[in-house]
C-alpha cells in the first residue's frame, strides 16, 4: 500500500528552524516528484515547495524562496524540507504528495498521493 507520512512539525519562536521528512512505502521515491504543500485555518491550499523524481529541479513558492530548501534521499526514500527563519504567517499543516513523474521538472499540479500532514506553528 503507498503511504506517505511526514513529520517533524511541533511549535518553534519566529526566526527559529524546523525540518520536515516525507517518508514514502509501498513504492520507490525515485521515479516520482514530491511536494511539499500547506494549508493555513481559514485559507487555501498552497504549493511551498517540490523536486523533481532525481533532485536536480527543485522550484519554490515566492514566500519562502531563500528560507526553505527541498531535498531528496532516495535511498531512504524520504524528501526533506528545511525551514529556516520562520515567520508567523509560515503557519499551517503541512502536506507531502507524490506524482509519478519519472521525467522533466516538477510542478506543483497533478498530485495523486497524499500524507495526513503535520503542524507547524511559529509562535513567540
Amino acid at each position: 500500500q503507498l503511504q506517505l507520512v511526514e513529520s517533524g512539525g511541533g511549535l518553534v519562536q519566529p526566526g527559529g528552524s524546523l525540518r520536515l521528512s516525507c517518508a514514502a512505502s509501498g513504492f520507490n521515491l525515485n521515479v516520482y516528484a514530491i511536494g511539499w504543500f500547506r494549508q493555513a485555518p481559514g485559507k487555501e491550499r498552497e504549493g511551498v515547495s517540490c523536486i523533481n523524481y532525481s533532485g536536480y529541479n527543485t522550484q519554490y513558492a515566492g514566500s519562502v524562496k531563500g528560507r526553505f530548501t527541498i531535498s531528496r534521499d532516495n535511498a531512504k526514500n524520504t524528501v526533506y524540507l528545511q525551514m529556516n527563519s520562520l515567520k508567523p504567517e509560515d503557519t499551517a499543516s503541512y502536506y507531502c504528495a507524490a506524482q509519478f513523474r519519472p521525467s522533466g521538472p516538477c510542478t506543483f499540479d497533478g498530485y495523486n498521493y497524499w500524507g495526513q500532514g503535520t503542524q507547524v506553528t511559529v509562535s513567540s
